[in-house]
This record gives C-alpha cells, sequence and structure tokens, in this order.
C-alpha cells in the first residue's frame, strides 16, 4: 500500500485486490460535511441521513466513473419528504433536506415513508441517464446494494456511518467481468462488515485498510479531495431574478426595500436593492454587491 500514513481529511480512496478480482472504495468526510449541514439547524435523524448520503454519493460518483454530475435523491411520504445530494466526478458535494416536524424514526421508512431512490447522472459527454429504486430497504447502504443488484447485476457491499460531525462508507464490488469470483467477494465482504464506526473515523486509510484485510494483497491509490461546494453566486441569482417579471419585483422593493433571496444549499442571502433591479433589466451588471456573509 502507498499513502501517507495519517488520516487525511475529506477524502476519497480507491482500493484493489491483488488476488481477487473485487474491488473497494474508502471515504472520511469531515469538513465538507460541516459546511454542508452548518446553517440549517437539521435535527439530528436528518443530519445523519444526509452525512449517508453524501457519503454514498462520494463512493457512487467513483463507482460509476464518469465525467460529469451525479444527483441521488430519497424523495417519499414521511417527516423527510426530499433529501438531496449534487456531486461532481471532482467530488465537489452539495446537499439539502426538506422536512416537517422532528423526526425520530432511524430507519429509512421511518424518516421518509414510502417512496424511491433516484440517481441520476449527466455526464460532459454523452446522454444522461436515470435509475429508480423503491425505498424497501431498511436502511441507505441495503437500497444502494439493491440499486446495484437490479441495474448492473454486480455483487455489491456498502458500510455507511455519520455523527453530528463526521460521516464515512466504504464500498466492495466484484468486478464486472468476474461474476465467476463470487466466492472472493463474499469472503472479503465478511471482512469489510466488521468495520467499526469510530475505525472509519479515526484511522487512516492504510490503518483501515491493514485491519480488515492484513491477510490480503491490496493496492491503494492516492487519494481524491472531497469538497463542499455549493456552486451559488450572485451572477446566477441576478440572471435567475432576470428571468422574473420586473413588475414583480417592483412590488418586493416597494413592500421590503429589497429583493433577499437566500441559497437553498449554503444558506447565503444575496440582497438586490431598487438599483440592482433596474441596472438587471437595463442590461448591466447588477450595482454594488449586498450579499450577506
Amino acid at each position: 500500500m502507498s499513502s501517507a500514513a495519517q488520516k487525511q481529511p475529506d477524502a476519497l480512496y480507491r482500493y484493489l485486490f491483488e488476488q481477487a478480482n473485487v474491488r473497494g472504495e474508502l471515504v472520511q468526510i469531515e469538513d465538507a460535511y460541516q459546511q454542508m449541514i452548518k446553517n440549517h439547524a437539521y435535527p439530528p435523524a436528518i443530519a445523519t441521513l444526509l452525512g449517508e448520503l453524501l457519503a454514498v454519493t462520494s463512493l457512487l460518483t467513483a463507482t460509476l466513473k464518469f465525467e460529469g454530475h451525479i444527483t441521488v435523491q430519497l424523495q417519499g411520504d414521511g417527516p423527510v419528504r426530499l433529501a438531496v445530494i449534487n456531486g461532481d466526478h471532482q467530488q465537489r458535494m452539495r446537499g439539502v433536506a426538506r422536512f416537517e416536524g422532528t423526526p425520530e424514526g432511524v430507519t429509512l421508512q421511518e424518516l421518509v415513508g414510502k417512496g424511491h431512490m433516484v440517481i441520476t447522472i449527466a455526464p460532459e459527454q454523452g446522454e444522461r441517464y436515470q435509475g429508480v429504486v423503491g425505498l424497501d430497504e431498511t436502511s441507505l447502504a441495503n437500497t444502494i446494494e439493491s440499486y446495484f443488484q437490479q441495474s448492473e447485476q454486480l455483487a455489491t457491499q456498502i458500510q455507511l456511518f455519520a455523527d453530528s460531525k463526521q460521516c464515512g462508507g466504504m464500498l466492495l464490488q466484484i468486478l464486472p467481468v468476474a461474476e465467476q469470483a463470487r466466492e472472493e467477494f463474499d469472503h472479503l465482504a465478511k471482512l469489510t462488515e466488521t468495520i467499526k464506526q469510530q475505525e472509519l473515523f479515526t484511522l487512516s486509510a492504510n490503518e483501515i485498510l491493514h485491519r480488515l484485510y492484513h491477510q490480503e494483497e491490496v493496492r491503494l491509490f492516492e487519494p481524491q479531495p472531497v469538497q463542499f461546494h455549493c456552486g451559488c453566486s450572485r451572477e446566477r441569482t441576478a440572471a435567475a431574478l432576470r428571468s422574473m417579471p420586473k413588475a414583480e419585483l417592483d412590488s418586493l422593493i416597494e413592500e421590503l426595500g429589497m429583493v433577499e433571496i437566500t441559497c437553498e444549499y449554503c444558506r447565503e442571502q444575496q440582497n438586490f436593492d431598487a438599483i440592482d433591479i433596474e441596472a438587471l433589466f437595463s442590461n448591466s451588471a447588477p450595482l454594488g454587491d449586498q450579499s450577506a456573509h
């Protein structure tokens, strides 16, 4: 194995077994997770669900091997109506949840209820792809495993963990050309499922893989950083306002003194006064930047 001995913050690792037709991934996220949830005051159960969704989206982005964007969303009739993570192949992630009340449940059904998971892949080259799977399992990890079994017919194991500070996970998958290697996969899956949350959150990737697979020959690749990236900007907000009727914006200015737009993901607020609105509709750049930070 070749990588730094110390645990690196917010990183995705890929690894291969030299003597088995199985691949793996490991992700550890702290800073990006905290940036994603810090301004939302999510109840613990919802923050945990978003943490697991963030970790598994990172794993999926690496597994599905594409250049472009990915969206993984949970939709249902439970207290959590929507939980979604948007990301890309550079591991730039953002996410949000919409909910009612203070959910007390811990299982996927208790939080999201009856519904489905939608995975949308929008590659930079090629056609957009969407996969849908019902929320019939008790956990998000099992739901992703079912997705791969249904859509790819690939034996897959997912381990997901999240608390109020960190999230992370592991993915183990048989190689597409090696279905005959199921016995190898089953053996490695039994080793992988012994991973504990404390180990994943505190140990380096090298240490984790050594503890799990010390009798196996594992090749660990260089890590890829994972980061929170919202993508909102004053320019994008201005473009969205420009598509609205000016009379409606003038009415808001008259009533409130300004138009306030808050990003759903990062909660940053952009303020536009009467001069800014006039500039928008005169094909000029908005004057001033009164965004709140």
